[in-house]
């Protein structure tokens, strides 16, 4: 496989001052996949985004951008391109001088570079906008332009810092849709920073969650869903309750205590002693009678929201919040119900 458009990091750290903005990192991006750096505020994931892009200097170690050194490049010569969260277009230029902007910076031909920002717009579904001013476009065509403007300098790599965060719910659906099936044609190395772990989830080929400067888990978006780490990333990528068990782990099975009482699981775990039951919302039955893996609870709070109805259960275990399919006559506030389970559903991440 040709090494165009692959990033690698080898021991890369940064510090600001006093302040370690990034712990040394190892980091492998194959070519023309789409990996998205996700986790909360201040874990790195923006200044991992910056490295790449040549707008930090890297304090410790190399990184190299399809096989070649680029540590001490800047970003004029880094065949990289970002789309910035703000946009960042020019407000008294057209849209097409906007996507041309880049070209001609670079002394491309302005018949050639207006003919390629065309090209851009139509791959972006914007045929015909080129004459429009940025103030005339709406939130989601403004960002499709900023798109089409880094797709046309041809990057090895395509950096996307927080690109929908502007948008509404709906639109943000609609764009990500865009840039993945964008990135997928062209098939460019695309590298997508954002703190949203369902963005994260649908466009990803591969997931990598940061916290506190550093990897806590990275994998495909089923990867870190069905086999956390640990409860920051079960809790994180998805909703999930915690519940405290003793674990004994027996091959490819696995007994927990769970408030005295023995659940044999059909997994495989290294833990052994105090861990974390993971139950997802989604998975849990909410019913007036007890079932074969249950526990009883008092509903604190309900909330309809159409296709589910949310429910916080207080139970001997915790507090417990369950999503399920709304039913003729919903639980209300106050009532002693009992919460089912699968044990084929559950997991377990260290305490």
């Amino acid at each position: 496989m040709s090494e165009k458009g692959s990033v690698q990091f080898a021991g890369v750290s940064k510090r600001f001052g006093e302040v370690v903005a990034l712990k040394p990192l190892d980091l492998d991006i194959q070519p023309g996949t789409l990996v998205t750096l996700l986790g909360p505020s201040g874990c790195g994931k923006t200044t991992t985004l910056r490295l790449i892009a040549g707008l930090e200097s890297a304090s410790e170690g190399r990184i190299l951008i399809g096989g070649a050194d680029v540590t001490h490049l800047s970003a004029t010569y880094r065949r990289v391109s970002m789309v910035f969260q703000s946009y960042a277009l020019f407000p008294h230029m057209t849209v097409l001088e906007n996507v041309a902007y880049g070209l001609t910076v670079k002394r491309v031909p302005k018949a050639e570079a207006h003919a390629r920002a065309e090209e851009g717009l139509a791959m972006v579904g914007l045929v015909g906008f080129g004459g429009r001013l940025p103030s005339e476009l709406s939130g989601g065509q403004q960002q499709r332009v900023a798109v089409a403007r880094a797709v046309v300098l041809e990057p090895e790599v395509l950096l996307l810092d927080e690109p929908l965060s502007n948008l509404d719910a709906k639109l943000r659906r609609r764009v990500r849709e865009e840039i993945r099936q964008i990135q997928q044609r062209l098939g460019l190395t695309a590298i997508y920073v954002t703190h949203d772990q369902e963005e994260a989830m649908a466009v990803s080929d591969r997931i990598i969650v940061m916290k506190n400067a550093e990897i806590a888990q990275e994998g495909t978006p089923e990867d870190l869903y069905e086999r956390p780490a640990s409860a920051f990333i079960a809790d994180f990528i998805g909703d999930a309750n915690l519940i405290d068990v003793d674990v004994t782990p027996d091959g490819a099975s696995t007994s927990v205590d769970l408030l005295g009482r023995r659940i044999e699981l059909p997994l495989a775990t290294t833990i052994r002693g105090a861990g974390k039951l993971v139950l997802r919302p989604h998975q849990m039955a909410i019913s007036a009678s007890p079932a074969a893996y249950s526990l009883p609870a008092e509903v604190t709070y309900a909330a309809y929201l159409g296709n589910q109805i949310q429910y916080s259960l207080e139970t001997k275990a915790g507090l417990l919040f369950a999503s399920v399919a709304p039913r003729a006559r919903p639980f209300a506030v106050g009532e002693h119900v009992h919460v089912g389970f699968d044990p084929a559903d559950l997991r377990i991440v260290p305490a």
